[in-house]
């Protein structure tokens, strides 16, 4: 059976770039796309970064049992991991890599304790994490309230993690999280280009 990388972080620690950095490092490699209720950003693509749901939708997904994880993580706002983006990646002979929250993560490594390795993504400072956030420009004042008050519950859960990452120095932390890939999935990266 193919094996489940869960990469999990607050908002802003870093987590998509890690993982975008793994995806181009190991060929095995496949991305587990969520389905989420919120508004597509401008650079956002339908179906290869999230698939863009209405609430109603998710709704009626979750009452059908088709996600392996799913939460309500703002009012109304659902995120989810569906049953058949890991059957289709997993038929593709894949390993799966995924980007989420971590409640789903540690949700994700109940349902499949053997296959996964979850990896959390910390900030260097809570403080440093919400400047980021305030720097991205991407939410009302109401909506980042909400943010950071999530992002500091999300950093207690850190040490239910099989590995954490340290994400100060970017590079440092590119090859911190590709040792770890390696060991898990007894795969060397590829040679490095340059990125």
């Amino acid at each position: 059976m193919s094996k489940l990388i869960i990469v999990a972080a607050p908002s802003g620690a870093g987590k998509t770039t890690i993982v975008n950095h793994l995806l181009k490092t190991f060929d095995s490699l496949s991305f587990s796309v969520s389905a989420a209720t919120r508004r597509k950003r401008d650079y956002e693509v339908d179906g290869v970064n999230y698939y863009f749901i209405s609430p109603e939708q998710f709704k009626e997904k979750i009452r059908e049992g088709a996600f392996v994880e799913w939460e309500e993580v703002y009012d109304n706002q659902y995120y989810g991991t569906l049953r058949s983006e890991i059957e289709r990646l997993w038929k593709a002979g894949k390993n799966i890599i995924f980007d989420i929250d971590v409640k789903g993560a540690l949700n994700i490594k109940k349902q499949f304790p053997e296959e996964s390795l979850t990896i959390f993504v910390k900030p260097p400072s809570e403080e440093i994490l919400i400047n980021r956030l305030k720097n991205r420009k991407t939410e009302t004042e109401k909506s980042l309230r909400k943010r950071i008050a999530r992002v500091k519950e999300e950093l207690k859960y850190e040490d239910k993690f099989d590995k954490v990452v340290l994400n100060d120095k970017l590079q440092d932390a590119f090859a911190d999280a590709e040792s770890i890939v390696a060991d898990f999935l007894h795969e060397q990266p590829k040679k490095k280009t340059d990125e």
